[in-house]
């Protein structure tokens, strides 16, 4: 029983190995395997053999028949490649000329901050960056925000513990520089930040770059020079500006700057709400007691500070009409920058 065993084990090898076609293959496994295939007439005969025999045989044919088994679902992935492998979908026409490669393109947002940083850069400016997970301290109480004071309603923060946040704004990098920096300074520090608001001007995560500049002698008359050439230089020679009286804990005087329109020149639509003006970032003198903690004589030395969102400024400069674009991912929207 094993020799024919064998035989049948040793015959079909060498048949496989001559079987191109699947449809062969199945043939020759019905010949093999089928109902009256040669392993199960073969198998037949154990029924002639002693109870002792049949124990021994029947496991012995078990194994072949498995091995067998085994050889025709080899052959078949094999046969299945090889069909693939032929399609015609895989012939390569050497005369056809190659596939260009897609070239990538930078973020507009990342585009928006590399043309911040370089109109900050040729001014003097540093560019400086700090910690995205902050303390308590750098955050609010460092900028003048005391403990439990209704200015911190102005931020919809982010706490991972009661003194460890997520920063609301990357003033807290201001802090941190003038303890390291004597003046003259001057320096932006761009960055993201993190407030709970989500809207269709509003993300739960956005990027700012907020700019400081301190020495003697420093006045609201600086501060207007510099932000006026910026927008200039961003927008447009054309666009006008407007400083209006404002509040914010880290400065005093406080004041929100507009610029005319960028859609219709100044005279009112409905990006504009019919103002002709547009809000476009905050400013004012550095607060006392924001110099002090930087570690700098307020009685010596002033100066200004300033802030404007990244996505605020793109959306702006390019017409678009909500933030969620920028993180969609989608080629249609990105592929137009």
């Amino acid at each position: 029983m094993k020799k024919a065993l064998d035989e049948i084990y040793t015959s079909t090898q060498a048949s496989l190995a001559n079987t191109k076609k699947i449809e062969d293959l199945d043939t020759l496994r019905v010949e093999i395997l089928g109902r009256k295939g040669k392993l199960t007439t073969l198998l037949h005969n154990i029924k002639d053999l002693s109870i002792e025999e049949r124990s021994v045989v029947g496991k012995l044919a078990n194994e072949y028949k498995k091995k067998l088994m085994d050889l025709f679902a080899n052959r078949l992935q094999s046969l299945k490649r090889d069909v693939w492998l032929q399609s015609e979908e895989l012939k390569i026409d050497p005369t056809l000329p190659g596939r260009p490669a897609e070239i990538g393109r930078a973020h507009i947002l990342n585009r928006t901050l590399r043309e911040i940083e370089g109109i900050f850069t040729t001014m003097g400016f540093q560019i400086v960056e700090g910690p995205e997970v902050e303390t308590d301290y750098y955050n609010f109480e460092a900028m003048n925000f005391p403990e439990n004071h209704p200015s911190r309603d102005m931020h919809d923060t982010f706490f991972i513990s009661e003194k460890i946040l997520l920063r609301t704004h990357t003033s807290p990098v201001q802090v941190r520089f003038m303890e390291q920096t004597q003046p003259p300074l001057r320096a932006i520090m761009p960055g993201k930040t993190y407030r709970c608001d989500d809207d269709a001007t509003h993300s739960p995560m956005f990027q700012q770059v907020e700019g400081l500049m301190v020495d003697k002698n420093i006045s609201f008359a600086n501060l207007k020079a510099v932000l006026t050439l910026f927008v200039k230089r961003m927008f447009g020679e054309e666009l006008q500006l407007r400083f209006r009286p404002s509040y914010f804990p880290f400065t005093e005087p406080s004041a929100e700057i507009d610029m005319s329109c960028v859609k219709c020149a100044g005279q009112g639509c409905n990006l504009c709400k019919g103002t002709g003006w547009i809000e476009i970032l905050g400013a004012g003198m550095v607060h006392p007691k924001v110099l002090q903690a930087g570690s700098i004589d307020s009685e010596k030395y002033t100066g200004f500070a300033f802030g404007m969102g990244v996505e605020r400024i793109t959306m702006l400069k390019y017409g678009i009409d909500n933030m969620k674009y920028f993180f969609e991912n989608d080629l249609r929207f990105l592929e137009q920058f």
